[in-house]
């Protein structure tokens, strides 16, 4: 592997950086810091061409009922949940789209104003359309002891203007009687800029899509928060889908987000709880040429579908998105007309079906107003038939709620993890005969011109590592522990046919909770109570960090020692997650961060191994087949330790899908761009790689060998030796 050196920030190495005593010519106080800047589930191929289609994940769900629901107040399981924990000052909830936030936050709303002695309650969405999931709900029809009703003048998102001038309208509401507000993000910033922090005393303010919040100082509403959690006079609930950002910036400072209490319910207990819905599949689609030509390979006309077309700004655009849409209706079939009532357009199939059809990319002067309009109507919002398809451009993503969607299709990378996520949220509504939804992914394949190949290679690592995710987030939860003597079968859990087995590492399953618990052999456990937290609740955005970062997942990808690559999974496991870990979670001490570290990879790597196991034994269906695939996982080894988790490439998997999708040449194409990239040795990785030297040596009583039979082995020497020559070149200037 290529080394070379690099300094710290302020260009010099310093002694006390790099002198250890325990390893020869090394100093130790390097290993106390130095220089570290911020910066059941079936999982199957979904084969849609015999080239071109990346197989991807497909989930099949129990359909058990659960999630929906409801208790004697009118609370389905996730708002109960919730509402436990109403008399926090500052309350997260990460629950996927359609589980039931929105109303979540009434009852604990109309209990902060009634009960916990707050004045006002401030419901802010990112955007307009948002505002209508706030509207008027009569909850006492349902149970509950109080309706939620907001005055017309008060949901601002149905006011006229725009956000900036809505800011009188604020302050009114500040001042008078009345107690709830909607408003857009946008309106809380000004009224905030206009108005200070202290206009929001003994307010409840309530921040719907959290993660367009960022710790980032030039993110004004993340800003403005941490300003209001320093005067400690409010209560925020903040609710979001997708607790992750696409430019992978954390949405709270560390010593903000360890203020909130956190309720989570996983993917897994939302769509295993649904009554209809029993599958899920998601993958992506390569196409060459123009992709009204190939959209008909993955579009099914008789599946309610939304369509995404690309941005005028990418690639995949032809420019033209009026053409754009005209080819895609001419491509489904015969245009009929425009329904007067509606706006929507009529077309009919070859095979005779009229399909009608909103049109919502054309903005021309009230045609789109009158087709929003239309999908709104709450008297058609049960009508199946009130709309087949519907095409957008920046419409009809977060937030939209056409509960029928079976198809959510997408042309060209979209621009983050997090855009995803709402994407496919669209289609995750239980309705009545609907069994199935899927999102596809349409992306344009690398052509001759290098420019567009890297913008390609960019375009399929990102949709890559939407897919590592959402296999992460839609599988049931992983509950870790250390294999230790003293560890008894816990209550609740089902460890397989032979049943608990105090000699060997268990794999236990909670069907009611979906929880694995899992024994691996010198596990780290977390200490402290954030550490303890971030492994019962963080390791889905851990991991989305980690399937984020280009070299990452281009090293793992293309450089392993599965193509006959110089990277190790070592140094995707240990060094790149580690890394990742002491960035996002900086006050945690070393052996917290080792142990978060830990428990995130054997996430994600037990997720890919037990989709290996379903599709090595062929297995299609069945609610239990990845709880049968982690077992079979856990049963081939000799035993599941954490050096052996270490050792797996966590991308491994995805390459095998990849190279099934690409032909040849433009497989290589692709190794050949990420090759002309080496990565080097830096000084953080090379300090790191001595750390693991030390511990090495702690355990077995010597150095790591450069001459080593394990890689691994070789690879702690290089660091060493990287550290080793950096000293002697400062001892000799």
């Amino acid at each position: 592997m290529p080394i070379s050196r690099k300094s710290n920030r302020d260009g010099n190495i310093r002694d006390e950086d790099i002198d250890t005593s325990d390893i020869p010519e090394l100093s130790e106080n390097f290993f106390s810091g130095g220089v570290l800047t911020r910066p059941g589930t079936d999982l199957v191929s979904n084969v849609l061409n015999a080239r071109s289609a990346v197989p991807s994940v497909s989930v099949t769900y129990g359909q058990n009922g659960s999630s929906t629901r409801a208790n004697e107040l009118g609370m389905r399981p996730m708002q109960e949940r919730a509402f436990e924990k109403r008399g926090e000052q500052y309350l997260l909830i990460k629950s996927p789209p359609a589980s039931g936030k929105s109303r979540a936050l009434m009852f604990i709303a109309l209990d902060k104003l009634h009960n916990q002695g707050l004045r006002k309650a401030i419901i802010v969405v990112p955007e307009k359309s948002i505002g209508a999931s706030f509207a008027d709900e009569p909850l006492t029809k349902y149970g509950f002891w109080a309706d939620w009703v907001v005055a017309p003048k008060w949901n601002l998102c149905n006011a006229p203007g725009e956000d900036g001038g809505k800011v009188n309208s604020v302050r009114a509401f500040l001042e008078g009687e009345d107690r709830i507000l909607v408003c857009t993000h946008a309106t809380f910033r000004f009224a905030f800029d206009r108005f200070g922090a202290e206009a929001f005393d003994d307010c409840l303010i309530a921040v719907d899509e959290f993660h367009h919040v960022s710790a980032n100082p030039d993110n004004r509403l993340g800003s403005q928060l941490a300003a209001l959690i320093a005067r400690g006079r409010v209560h925020i609930v903040a609710m979001t889908g997708s607790y992750f950002r696409g430019d992978a910036e954390a949405v709270l400072l560390p010593e903000d987000e360890e203020k909130f209490e956190t309720v989570t319910y996983t993917y897994y207990e939302q769509l295993n709880g649904y009554r209809w819905l029993k599958r899920l599949d998601i993958g992506y689609f390569f196409y060459s040429g123009a992709y009204v030509d190939d959209i008909m390979q993955v579009l099914d006309p008789d599946e309610k579908t939304i369509i995404h077309i690309p941005s005028v700004n990418s690639r995949e655009s032809t420019k033209d998105k009026i053409r754009e849409v005209e080819a895609i209706l001419g491509a489904i079939g015969t245009w009929e007309g425009t329904d007067a009532a509606t706006g929507f357009q009529l077309v009919r199939t070859t095979q005779g079906r009229l399909l009608r059809i909103a049109d919502l990319v054309d903005d021309a002067a009230g045609r789109r107003e009158r087709v929003v309009a239309a999908l709104k109507d709450p008297a058609q919002k049960m009508n199946r038939d009130h709309v087949d398809i519907i095409i957008a451009l920046g419409m009809a993503k977060e937030g939209f709620d056409w509960i029928w969607c079976e198809h959510a299709l997408t042309v060209g990378y979209r621009a983050s993890l997090t855009e995803i996520v709402q994407i496919i949220g669209r289609a995750t509504r239980d309705a009545e005969g609907k069994t199935r939804a899927r999102f596809t992914n349409l992306i344009a394949e690398p052509d001759a011109s290098e420019e567009a190949v890297r913008e390609a290679v960019n375009d399929t690592l990102k949709a890559i590592a939407a897919s590592l995710l959402m296999e992460q987030v839609l599988t049931p939860r992983f509950e870790f522990r250390p294999k230790a003597p003293q560890n008894e079968a816990t209550p609740g859990f089902n460890y397989g046919a032979e049943g608990y087995q105090p000699g060997k590492c268990n794999v236990g399953f909670n069907e009611e909770q979906g929880t694995f618990q899992i024994e691996i052999k010198g596990l780290a456990p977390p200490r402290s109570d954030e550490a303890q937290r971030i492994c019962q609740q963080d390791l889905s955005e851990v991991i989305a960090a980690f399937v984020q970062d280009k070299t990452t997942i281009e090293r793992g990808l293309f450089d392993g020692d599965h193509v006959g690559g110089e990277t190790l999974a070592q140094d995707l496991t240990i060094q790149r997650m580690g890394k990742i870990i002491k960035d996002r979670y900086p006050s945690l001490d070393a052996e917290d961060q080792e142990s978060v570290r830990q428990h995130a990879i054997a996430a994600l790597n037990l997720t890919q191994q037990a989709k290996a196991a379903i599709l090595d034994a062929e297995e299609r269906s069945g609610s239990t087949a990845f709880v049968d695939g982690v077992r079979r996982f856990a049963l081939s080894v000799t035993e599941l330790d954490i050096d052996l988790i270490d050792r797996i490439n966590p991308f491994a998997e995805a390459y095998s899908i990849l190279s099934k999708a690409m032909d040849e040449t433009r497989l290589k194409q692709v190794a050949a761009i990420i090759g002309a990239k080496k990565v080097q040795l830096t000084l953080d990785e090379a300090r790191e790689l001595a750390r693991r030297a030390l511990r090495f040596k702690q355990e077995r009583g010597r150095l790591p060998e450069m001459t080593a039979a394990d890689p691994w082995e070789r690879r702690m020497a290089e660091g060493v030796a990287f550290m080793a020559r950096m000293k002697r070149e400062q001892a000799h200037g």
